[in-house]
């Protein structure tokens, strides 16, 4: 069996439309980082240190798992990691899929390293907030960031499959999406692990980790990854996690997130999973400096303020009702969409 290379493209590969071979595509990368937008020049940059001799692609992490850093991401990983989705997701050749996320971070390289590898017939768009609008393409493999999906649900109706990344998705969008007969999945990973290393169908509570893929966890009951294709030692991160199976968990939060208050330690995203339902805007809890408890627990709304009733707080815990309401105008967020807790309310 010939082993593939980053050389490598394959013989059903399109883009928009075109079928291209490793020498076209460096010709297209200089066309886009020459005369492209923004976005086109950063895929021109991918493509051309996709084809050269180098084995490795340097770039920045999102910071998930600690304070961003460049990483050096091994091409052949790359292309284990393409594999582990085209058989996880039974993508075929010749499959119509769209890349509508920025190329500037590890989930749009791997929609494009995907495509050469499994030969997928790849339509490249904009990315934006409605990243189908007024396109009635049929596709049979899409990702998307939260944020995309919400303004996209009348549209998916044109999506066989449709992968979600790059933030963590809340219950209501989650029951919104249950109705329709797309494939929709939430994907777990980072930059460290190229992109996701596993994923739940939209409505099971538990993740299914891709092939080739072990699961474990830390003294403080964090993830840990072991993916050999991808690193020789474990891949530790700051999620808290319950392991169900040897090829499946739960997340139940971050680590940084966790509040200390007066010594009991509350789990900030457990807590407003159980308040989704009651709060129609966006919201968070965190801790904030308290001189008696420590930590004092506190709800942050995204809107104008308003009130509650007594009873609101009846489906929390003792522990777990907050001390206080802030309500802010409007929530900060990184460039992948990922809400900035503390920068968000001023801290």
């Amino acid at each position: 069996m010939i082993k593939l290379t980053h050389k490598n493209v394959h013989n059903y590969f399109k883009i928009n439309g075109y079928h291209l071979n490793n020498d076209d595509l460096c010709r297209l990368a200089y066309s886009y980082i020459k005369e492209g937008d923004a976005n086109e020049q950063i895929i021109g940059e991918f493509l051309l240190d996709w084809f050269d001799n180098k084995e490795y692609i340097e770039m920045m992490t999102s910071g998930t798992t600690g304070l961003p850093k460049v990483v050096r991401l091994q091409k052949q990983a790359m292309i284990q990691s393409a594999l582990a989705t085209g058989d996880f997701f039974s993508l075929k050749p010749g499959n119509k899929a769209l890349l509508c996320l920025p190329v500037k971070f590890i989930a749009g390289k791997m929609m494009l390293v995907r495509s050469l590898i499994l030969g997928l017939d790849l339509d490249i768009v904009e990315p934006s907030i409605e990243p189908l609008a007024l396109n009635t393409t049929q596709y049979d493999f899409v990702a998307m960031v939260p944020l995309q999906v919400q303004n996209s649900i009348e549209d998916l109706k044109n999506v066989k499959k449709l992968i979600i990344g790059g933030a963590k998705m809340d219950s209501s969008l989650e029951e919104k999406l249950l109705p329709l007969k797309t494939e929709i999945y939430e994907t777990y990973g980072m930059t460290e692990t190229i992109t996701h290393i596993a994923a739940k169908k939209v409505g099971e509570n538990f993740f299914s980790v891709l092939p080739n893929v072990k699961i474990n966890t830390d003294n403080r009951g964090c993830l840990a990854i072991t993916v050999p294709t991808i690193s020789e030692k474990p891949i530790i991160t700051n999620d808290i996690v319950q392991v169900i199976t040897e090829n499946q968990f739960t997340f139940l939060g971050r680590i940084d997130n966790v509040i200390n208050s007066g010594g009991v330690k509350l789990i900030p995203e457990q807590i407003e999973s159980k308040l989704v339902e009651k709060i129609s805007s966006r919201f968070f809890v965190t801790g904030i400096p308290d001189s008696i408890l420590g930590e004092k627990l506190i709800l942050v709304i995204e809107g104008e303020k308003r009130d509650f009733p007594i009873d609101f707080f009846n489906v929390l815990d003792k522990y777990e009702k907050p001390k206080e309401i802030v309500f802010v105008p409007k929530f900060k967020e990184n460039e992948n969409g990922k809400l900035l807790r503390k920068p968000s309310i001023g801290l």
